[in-house]
């Protein structure tokens, strides 16, 4: 087998939707896995939806993502450029190529060049008017200077198919196809001329895109046929959904929530977590692993794990993924990343963050979490004094009162305020007055914090919000308890 060579084929108009990062992804573990080369192309040919940026964009996802391509238009490579629109002189000789064979023909309808590219994709199709246009009649349009496109001669009869190494076989009635425009008024070539032409001259083997591309594919195949080359192997990829609020499944878009990268990593979700959670919509290892590393879905990637079915982009399972990675980072990789979003810079917290992170790291899904999580350390909310009642630990406002006057106590004796002080004299205190500590503990909790549920313990609240303000929590408790 030659090296395998797979390509990612972006268009610069934007964000980097989650499908177009799962297309990388797959594209770069089934090369890798394979040891072979993974190419960076931009598909620039529909200069009407190019937005300004979008290309630096495509290099920023794909190296916080750790996606590495082996050639691309930043690295350079011996098959460039590597963005479409610098290859422009390149697509017209081969437009008219299969002009001069017979297996395309200039097209003199089109009069709005902005929407050819839109024309091709038509649900009535083109009507093929110009396809049967005599030589005179061709010459006389080209003498005349009128404008035109050149468009692809789709067999009439017969039928296209090729072996999908994840559909299996498919076979298409060449009767259903439109005759696509390859070449643009513009000199410019379309979205799907360009890119059996560059996949051809780049040596791309195996091309991995998403399902709905299915239906394009035999007029790929066509081309291929007509210029007499080897067709690159086609893994296409399910459709990636969102679940709408009825309970019904749409295609993945902006109403599910965030489904760029780049939102996910601004909302405090790790590239490897996400990277590791979109490895899994359409994918299966084939044991119960879930959580894994780059080089790990690297190791066990193959396309037999691939599904046919549509994949679900489940929040939930994506906060689960995320907490495990969070988890597992080292602890000063963590506090520092988490503070950009902690919200605390500047505040009486700043000071305490080294101890606050360990009580939060292993509590949240994601990092946008944490200044909510931790609100309450430098702003106690307004809380109902039901709170303290608790049928488990046999709370009531009366043993409230008495552990709350308690902990006062306790604490106004103490001189060395740190957490291992803390949690000894509320130990000694529940061995001296024969108190269960979470009976204890539980009014105490809800005093300095307000909450039920809290990260960490009262004795580590009580630590970061210090003596001074711990004791003012304390004793406002006693004023409202009924």
């Amino acid at each position: 087998m030659n090296n395998i060579r797979t390509r990612f084929a972006p268009s610069p108009t934007g964000y980097m939707h989650i499908g177009n990062l799962r297309t990388a992804l797959f594209a770069y573990l089934y090369t890798k896995a394979n040891n072979g080369d993974f190419i960076l192309r931009i598909e620039d040919t529909d200069q009407n939806r190019f937005v300004e940026g979008a290309t630096q964009v495509i290099y920023d996802t794909l190296r916080v993502a750790n996606i590495k391509h082996d050639e691309g238009p930043d690295i350079g490579g011996k098959y460039g450029p590597y963005i479409q629109s610098e290859r422009k002189s390149i697509y017209k000789q081969y437009a008219e190529q299969l002009v001069e064979q017979g297996d395309a023909y200039y097209c003199f309808c089109q009069k709005d060049p902005e929407k050819e590219e839109e024309a091709q994709d038509s649900s009535n199709g083109y009507d093929r008017r110009c396809r049967n246009l005599t030589k005179e009649q061709i010459n006389e349009n080209l003498n005349a200077g009128r404008s035109y496109v050149i468009r692809q001669r789709i067999p009439l009869e017969g039928n296209t198919s090729w072996d999908d190494l994840v559909y299996g076989r498919i076979s298409v009635e060449n009767n259903t196809l439109d005759d696509q425009i390859l070449l643009k008024s513009d000199g410019m070539p379309t979205y799907n001329f360009a890119n059996v032409i560059d996949d051809h001259l780049m040596g791309i083997t195996h091309v991995i895109r998403g399902s709905e591309y299915l239906s394009s594919n035999p007029k790929y195949l066509l081309l291929y046929k007509a210029f007499g080359w080897n067709t690159p192997e086609y893994i296409h990829l399910p459709l990636i959904c969102g679940r709408n609020e009825d309970g019904t499944v749409s295609k993945l878009s902006k109403r599910h929530g965030a489904v760029s990268f780049q939102a996910l990593i601004e909302d405090g979700y790790l590239p490897e977590a996400i990277i590791n959670y979109i490895a899994l919509l359409g994918w299966n290892p084939g044991t119960e692993q879930e959580i894994f590393t780059l080089d790990e879905l690297i190791y066990k990637f193959s396309t037999q794990g691939i599904h046919k079915n549509q994949a679900i982009f489940d929040y939930n399972k994506l906060d689960w993924v995320n907490s495990e990675h969070i988890k597992k980072l080292d602890h000063e990789t963590f506090k520092k990343e988490a503070f950009k979003f902690s919200g605390i810079e500047g505040t009486i917290l700043e000071s305490k963050w080294d101890y606050i992170s360990t009580l939060v790291q292993s509590r949240i899904q994601k990092y946008s979490q944490i200044p909510e999580m931790i609100k309450f350390m430098y702003q106690i909310p307004q809380y109902s004094t039901e709170l303290y009642i608790n049928k488990k630990n046999k709370s009531t406002f009366e043993t409230s009162r008495n552990y709350i006057q308690m902990a006062i106590e306790c604490i106004n004796s103490i001189q060395d305020w740190n957490i291992d002080v803390l949690n000894s004299s509320f130990m000694d205190l529940s061995a001296n007055k024969e108190i269960k500590i979470g009976q204890l503990m539980w009014p105490i909790r809800v005093a300095v914090s307000g909450l039920t549920i809290t990260p960490g313990s009262a004795p580590d609240i009580m630590y970061v919000i210090g003596k001074e303000e711990s004791i003012k929590r304390l004793e406002s408790a006693i004023e409202v308890l009924p």
